[in-house]
C-alpha cells in the first residue's frame, strides 16, 4: 500500500529467552558433573551388560523343585497385601473425609493432612525397616508398612476428590434437615465413589508388588525367599520366584479390571 515503507529489520516470531537458555545450560552442566561425580561411564555400562548375560544364563531354566517354599511365600505375600489393602482403604475413607477442606474446619484438616503427608514421606522399604525393628520380623511388619503406604496414597486422592464435588447436592441434602452421616452417604459418596474404587484397586495392585519387596528387609512375604535365594547364589530358584511374582502382579491386574467393570 502507498505510504507504508517496508521495515528493513525482520523480527523473528520466536524471541530468545536468555533466562531459559541459561537454565538449560546449567542443567546440562550439572548433568555432566553428576555423571562424572558418580563414576557413570559407558565402560561400566558395557561391562554390566556382560555380567547380566552371565546372570541370565545361570537363571535359566527356572527351578520349581522347591514349590512348597515358593507357594508358602506367595500365600504370605497375598495375605499381607489383602489385609493391608482392606485396612488401609477403610482407614483412608475416614482420613480422607477429615482432610477435605470443604467439609471440615481448618483445625481438623490441617493436622490430618500433615499426618497423610507423613505417611507418604518415606519409601515403603524404610517404613518396613522401622516396623521390623519395632514389632520384629514377620508378616505383621509388612502389613503395618503397607497400611501406612495405603493411607498416604488413597487418603490424599480421596480428600482431593471430595474437594472437587458439587456443593449443590450437599446443600440440597442439608436443606432436608439430614445429619452429617446422611450428608456423607447421600451427597458426597455418590459423587466420588467411582473414583474411590479406582484409587482402591490401584492401591491393591501396588500392595501386591510391595508385599514382595518389603520381605527383603524381613517384613514377611515372598521377598524374604527371594533375598535368601540371592544370598545362596541359587539363581535358577531366583528365576522361579521372579516368574511367580510376575504371575502375582498379573493376577492383581486381572482382579483390578474385574472390580472396575463391576463398579463402572
Amino acid at each position: 500500500m502507498a505510504g507504508i515503507t517496508p521495515s528493513k529489520h525482520h523480527e523473528t516470531p520466536f524471541k530468545r529467552n536468555w533466562l531459559v537458555t541459561a537454565l538449560w545450560v546449567l542443567v546440562a552442566v550439572y548433568l555432566v558433573y553428576s555423571f562424572q561425580a558418580m563414576g557413570v561411564s559407558w565402560t561400566r555400562f558395557s561391562e554390566g551388560l556382560g555380567h547380566a548375560g552371565q546372570l541370565f544364563e545361570r537363571m535359566f531354566p527356572p527351578n520349581f523343585s522347591r514349590w512348597e517354599l515358593l507357594l508358602s511365600g506367595l500365600a504370605e505375600s497375598l495375605e499381607i497385601a489383602i489385609i493391608a489393602s482392606v485396612s488401609g482403604i477403610v482407614l483412608s475413607l475416614f482420613f480422607g473425609l477429615f482432610a477435605a477442606r470443604n467439609l471440615m474446619p481448618d483445625w481438623v484438616t490441617v493436622p490430618m493432612r500433615g499426618f497423610i503427608a507423613l505417611c507418604r514421606t518415606f519409601h515403603p522399604v524404610i517404613i518396613a525397616i522401622l516396623f521390623v525393628k519395632s514389632v520384629g520380623f514377620g508378616a505383621l511388619a509388612g502389613i503395618l508398612t503397607l497400611v501406612v503406604a495405603s493411607i498416604g496414597f488413597i487418603a490424599k486422592l480421596f480428600a482431593e476428590a471430595i474437594e472437587e464435588i458439587s456443593l449443590k447436592q450437599v446443600e440440597a441434602i442439608r436443606a432436608t434437615g439430614a445429619g452429617f452421616v446422611s450428608l456423607i452417604l447421600f451427597s458426597v459418596m455418590p459423587q466420588v465413589f467411582s473414583r474411590f474404587i479406582g484409587f482402591s484397586t490401584y492401591q491393591l495392585d501396588s500392595n501386591l508388588r510391595n508385599s514382595t519387596m518389603v520381605g527383603i528387609v524381613g517384613a514377611g512375604g515372598l521377598g524374604g525367599t527371594l533375598f535368601s535365594a540371592f544370598q545362596r547364589f541359587d539363581y535358577d530358584f531366583v528365576a522361579a520366584i521372579l516368574i511367580t511374582i510376575i504371575a502375582l502382579i498379573m493376577f492383581g491386574e486381572f482382579l483390578s479390571n474385574i472390580v472396575r467393570r463391576i463398579f463402572r
